[in-house]
C-alpha cells in the first residue's frame, strides 16, 4: 500500500527521470544526430581541457628546451641562422655539454648559401677567371664556407634528430629510413594518417643525422591541438614523429616495431579501427618499451603546465647562452635537448587545452616525457561500457531520489552526484591513465535537477497555491504559508482526528435585530464577527469553519495538527470574551444594544474534511463530539456563564483554572458529561479565587450527596452571580421536593 501510494504520488517524476536517463544512455553510445554528437564531443573536449589544466606540473630535468628566443635573435641575428651557427650549436651541445639526444623542431630542406661561396665560385669561373690562384684559394676555403658541410660534420656520429613536415603537395628533401614498411606487416592493414608529400631535409644533412621525425601538428576541428600522431604513412613506409624518433635515439632503441593483438577474434572495436594494432614497441638495450596507440596511430597529448619558460614543466635555456657556454653544465649534461623557438615572429605557437599560445617545441617535450614515463592518457576499451553503466546507475538512482527529495535535499544530492562523477573521472584519469568522457553524465545530472526543480515550481507551487486558495478562508495566513511549504502533508480528504470545536452565539440576537436599522445591524454583526474571527484564526491558529447567522463555528487541530488544540481553543474563548466586553462598551457608547456571547467547547474524535454536495462544499467537522460542543454553547445562558467546556477539554488543557458547573445529560446523549467554566490561566489565579473554586467543587459534592444544608451553607459564602442564583433556586426546589431515589445528580436537558 505504501509503495502504491508513493508511486501514485511521485510516478510522474520517476517516469521523467527514467526518460531523461534513457535519452542520455542513447546519446552516450552515439544514437543521436550528428549535430548533437558533435556538440557532445566538443563538451567532452572542453571538460578534458579543464581536467588537464587542473594538473600541477613538476619540473622534469631530463628534457631541456634550447630556445631560439628574442634574446638569441638580438645577439645572433635574424632567423633562419646560417648552418655554421647550427653546427656550433650542435658542437656545443654534444661535445661541450654532453647531451644525450638533440631533437630539432626545425627542418633544413634547402641548401645554405649565406656564406657567399657559391657566388665566388661563379665569379672564379667567369669575370675573375684570370685572377691567378683564385680557384685554388677557394678550394682551401671551401671547408670553412660550406655551412651545410659544417653542419653535417657536427652532426655526424652524434645523437641528433632532425625535424621535417608532411604535406599534400610536393616531395622535397630526403626521408629518413622508415620505422617499418607495409612489407613488414605481413599482410596486415594498419590505419594511419597518410601524407602524399613531404618537406624533408637535405640529403647531406639527413645522412649525417642519426634520425628524423615528423613535427606536423594535426589539430581538432576547433583548432586545438589535443592529440598527435606517433607514426604516419608516407608511401609504403611508416615514419615516426619527432618526439618518438628523439626518444628512440635517447633510449638507444635499435628498432621501432608494431605490436598486434594475439587473437583477431578478441579484438576490441578500437583495435579493429586501426588494424588490430595494440601498441608500438621500442626495442632498447634495457628491453622492450611499449607505447599504447589510439586510432590511426595517434596518442593523446598530456600537457603539463601552461607552457613556456614560466610553465614549470620543463627548463628553457636561451640558444645564445648555449653558444656562449653560459649555461651550467649540470643543466644540459645527459639531457634530451629540443631545439625550437618561442619568438613571436617565428610562428611556432599552438593552441592547446592549457594555453592558447603554447610553444610548439614543448608539445614534443610532453610527448617524450609520456614515452619515458610510460604514462599515456588514453581511452580504454571498457570506456563506452563504463560510461553507459554510470549513466544508467546515476540517472536512475538520482532521478528516484530527486523525485521524493525536498528542495534542500535535492541540491545536496545533485552536488554529491556532480562531485562523485568528477571525482571518479579524475581518479580514473590520474590513477589509471584512463580518459573517459563525462559530458553526457554531467548534463544528465543537471537535467534531472532542473527538471525536478521545474516540476516543483510548476506543479508543486501550483499545488501550494491551490492549497492557499482552499484553506486561506479557514486558517491564518501564517499557517497557510506553513502548509504551502509542504503541501503534500495537507489534504481536504476526509479523516478522523482528535480535535477541539468551538461554538459562539450572540445572546438575544433576535431582540437586538428588532431594535436596529438594517445598516446598523450589518455594521454591528460585521464588527462582532471580525473581532471573533481574528481571535480564533489569527491569535491561536484556529480554523474558522463557518458563520451561522450570528453564530461562529471554529475548530483546532486541522488542517494543521496542534497537540495543544484544546488549550488553544480555551485561550481563544477567553480572548473572545474580552473582545466581546470591549465591543459591548463601544456599542453602548453608540446607543446600540448590549453585546453578550455564549461559548461552548468540546474536544474529542471528529470527522474532518471537505464535505458537502456537488454544488457546494466546505472544509468542516462532524460527529457526536461536534454536536456536544454546540449543546454546551446552548446551555451557557442557563448557568449564567460566558464559556462552558466539557471534561475532555478540561483534561487536555490543564494549564487553566476551572469552576465546575454541573454534570449534564444533553439532548441526544445518554452519558452524563461534567461541564466547567474556564476562569483563566492557573498562574494568574489569586489565592482567593482558588478558594472560591474549591468551595464550588465542595458545594456540588454536598448537593449530589443530598446534603442540602451543607450545600446551602457554602452557597451563602459565595459571590452573587448567575450560577449562585441558579443553585439557590435548585436547593430551594430540592428541599421542597427532594429527588427520587434514582437521582444521580445529573441535570438532563431535553431541548437543544
Amino acid at each position: 500500500m505504501r509503495w502504491s501510494s508513493a508511486l501514485k504520488k511521485h510516478g510522474a517524476r520517476l517516469l521523467l527521470g527514467a526518460t531523461l536517463t534513457v535519452l542520455a544512455a542513447c546519446a552516450s553510445v552515439g544514437l543521436v544526430g550528428e549535430t548533437v554528437a558533435d556538440t557532445l564531443a566538443r563538451l567532452d573536449a572542453m571538460l578534458g581541457d579543464m581536467r588537464m589544466r587542473a594538473d600541477t606540473p613538476e619540473l622534469d630535468t631530463r628534457i631541456v628546451i634550447v630556445d631560439i628566443d628574442e634574446k638569441s635573435l638580438n645577439q645572433i641575428g635574424r632567423f633562419p641562422w646560417g648552418r655554421d651557427v647550427q653546427a656550433r650549436l650542435v658542437s656545443q651541445l654534444t661535445a661541450h655539454y654532453g647531451v644525450a639526444a638533440v631533437g630539432f623542431d626545425i627542418s633544413f630542406p634547402e641548401a645554405d648559401t649565406s656564406s657567399g661561396y657559391g657566388v665566388l665560385v661563379e665569379l672564379a669561373r667567369g669575370e675573375l677567371a684570370g685572377v691567378p690562384g683564385l680557384r685554388s684559394q677557394l678550394e682551401r676555403l671551401k671547408p670553412q664556407m660550406d655551412y651545410d658541410a659544417l653542419f653535417a660534420a657536427a652532426m655526424r656520429g652524434q645523437p641528433v634528430v632532425l625535424g621535417y613536415s608532411v604535406s599534400d603537395r610536393q616531395k622535397k628533401g630526403v626521408l629518413p629510413k622508415p620505422a617499418f614498411t607495409v612489407a613488414d606487416l605481413n599482410g596486415r592493414t594498419v590505419t594511419a594518417f597518410t601524407a602524399p608529400g613531404y618537406e624533408a631535409n637535405l640529403a647531406q644533412l639527413q645522412q649525417a643525422a642519426q634520425g628524423a621525425g615528423i613535427f606536423t601538428a594535426l589539430t581538432d576541428s576547433d583548432g586545438v591541438l589535443r592529440s598527435s600522431t606517433l607514426l604516419q604513412r608516407i608511401g609504403d613506409g611508416y615514419y615516426p614523429s619527432l618526439s618518438l624518433a628523439t626518444a628512440s635515439v635517447y633510449l638507444k632503441a635499435r628498432a621501432i616495431a608494431p605490436v598486434f593483438s594475439q587473437t583477431a577474434d578478441t579484438l576490441s572495436e578500437a583495435e579493429r579501427a586501426h588494424g588490430g594494432l595494440d601498441r608500438i614497441a621500442l626495442f632498447t638495450p634495457r628491453g622492450r618499451l611499449s607505447i599504447p596507440v589510439g586510432e590511426a596511430l595517434t596518442t593523446t597529448i598530456q600537457y603539463r603546465g601552461n607552457g613556456g619558460p614560466d610553465g614549470g614543466a620543463f627548463r628553457y635555456v636561451s640558444a645564445a647562452d648555449v653558444l656562449l657556454g653560459a649555461v651550467p653544465t649540470e643543466v644540459l649534461h645527459g639531457a634530451i635537448v629540443l631545439v625550437g623557438t618561442t619568438a613571436a615572429g617565428l610562428n611556432d605557437i599552438r593552441a592547446t587545452p592549457v594555453n592558447a599560445e603554447f610553444p610548439g617545441v614543448e608539445v614534443h617535450a610532453n610527448l617524450i616525457k609520456s614515452i619515458l614515463d610510460g604514462h599515456f592518457k588514453s581511452r580504454p576499451d571498457y570506456a563506452l561500457a563504463l560510461e553507459f553503466a554510470q549513466i544508467l546507475a546515476v540517472g536512475l538512482l538520482l532521478g528516484g531520489a530527486l523525485a521524493v527529495a525536498t528542495p534542500a535535499a535535492a541540491v545536496l544530492l545533485t552536488a554529491f552526484a556532480l562531485a562523485g562523477t568528477l571525482g571518479l573521472n579524475w581518479w580514473l584519469y590520474h590513477g589509471l591513465d584512463a580518459a573517459l568522457d563525462c559530458a553526457v553524465l554531467l548534463l544528465l545530472i543537471a537535467a534531472l535537477f532542473v527538471a525536478n526543480l521545474a516540476w516543483g515550481y510548476f506543479f508543486e507551487v501550483r499545488k501550494g497555491r491551490a492549497l492557499v486558495s482552499r484553506f486561506g478562508q479557514y486558517v491564518a495566513p501564517e499557517l497557510v504559508a506553513q502548509m504551502a511549504d509542504n503541501p503534500d502533508r495537507y489534504s481536504m480528504d476526509g479523516e478522523s482526528r482528535d480535535l477541539s470545536v468551538l461554538f459562539a452565539d450572540v445572546r438575544g440576537f433576535t431582540a437586538i435585530s428588532e431594535q436596529m436599522t438594517p445598516q446598523e445591524l450589518r455594521e454591528y454583526i460585521n464588527l462582532y464577527l471580525t473581532a471573533m474571527s481574528e481571535d480564533i484564526r489569527d491569535s491561536h491558529g484556529g480554523t474558522l469553519d463557518k458563520y451561522i447567522g450570528d453564530a461562529v463555528m471554529a475548530f483546532w487541530g486541522a488542517p494543521v495538527a496542534f497537540p495543544d488544540h484544546a488549550g488553544r481553543a480555551v485561550a481563544s474563548a477567553l480572548l473572545m470574551q474580552h473582545s466581546a466586553a470591549r465591543l459591548n462598551r463601544e456599542f453602548q457608547a453608540r446607543g446600540w444594544p448590549a453585546l453578550q456571547i455564549g461559548i461552548g467547547i468540546n474536544s474529542g474524535l471528529m470527522h474532518v474534511g471537505d464535505m458537502g454536495s456537488r454544488i457546494r462544499r466546505a472544509y468542516t467537522v462532524m460527529g457526536d463530539a461536534v454536536n456536544l460542543g454546540a449543546r454546551l454553547e446552548g446551555i451557557t445562558k442557563i448557568y449564567g456563564v460566558g464559556i462552558v467546556v466539557s471534561e475532555c477539554t478540561r483534561a487536555q488543557a490543564p494549564q487553566f483554572a476551572y469552576r465546575e458547573l454541573d454534570r449534564v445529560r444533553v439532548k441526544g446523549k445518554t452519558e452524563p458529561v461534567a461541564i466547567y467554566e474556564p476562569r483563566g490561566l492557573l498562574a494568574d489565579i489569586d489565592p482567593l479565587e482558588q478558594m472560591l473554586l474549591a468551595n464550588w467543587s465542595r458545594l456540588l459534592q454536598l448537593l449530589r450527596g443530598r446534603d442540602w444544608d451543607g450545600a446551602s451553607a457554602i452557597l451563602l459564602d459565595l459571590p452573587q452571580d448567575g450560577l449562585r442564583t441558579l443553585y439557590a433556586e435548585r436547593l430551594r426546589r430540592y428541599r421542597a421536593e427532594p429527588p427520587g431515589d434514582d437521582w444521580d445528580g445529573v441535570t438532563t436537558f431535553d431541548t437543544k
